[in-house]
């Protein structure tokens, strides 16, 4: 058998090909470009201002919450995925099965409560969307719409 959490597989030569072709290793790169994908959209066009005032304000109805949350989320998505990702290339040199274990019910906690933040962040940014005045958006509305869009994509990549 595998042992406990793959134990009795620890060890052994690092094979690159058969590492990204593991499903958590796939879903894992498609979280993090889903998730630079969302805040970088609301960093670069997620903030506008009026031809007569220089403020800039949230293209998501004004509301500063719904790109401040849209770009914690994907900033701290993407530097998971890059933790998690690192855990997955030293995992099969771990003997120890109690810290097997542990990483392993880490990243099932940490992706089941992602999956509950992206849900939130896709319905919030979603609402604030939907009472967007058309006048208050020059340009930007592509990008908000990507940003809403990945963050739905994102609930099934976690």
């Amino acid at each position: 058998g595998g042992g406990a959490y793959g134990a009795a597989k620890a060890g052994g030569a690092f094979d690159l090909v058969r590492f990204v072709q593991q499903p958590q290793v796939l879903a894992r790169i498609v979280s993090a470009v889903f998730a630079l994908i969302v805040f970088a959209c609301l960093v670069g066009d997620g903030y506008m201002s009026r031809p007569e005032d220089p403020q800039l304000y949230c293209i998501f109805n004004h509301n500063e919450d719904a790109c401040r949350y849209g770009i914690g989320i994907g900033v701290l998505a993407f530097l998971a995925c890059i933790f998690f990702f690192m855990v997955d290339v030293y995992f099969p040199q771990i003997s120890n099965t109690t810290n097997r274990k542990y990483l392993v019910l880490a990243d099932l906690g940490f992706s089941g409560l992602w999956t509950f933040l992206w849900f939130i962040s896709f319905c919030f940014l979603t609402n604030q969307w939907s009472w967007t005045r058309a006048e208050d958006v020059y340009i930007g509305a592509d990008s908000a719409r990507a940003a809403i869009t990945f963050s739905f994509f994102s609930i099934f990549s976690w």
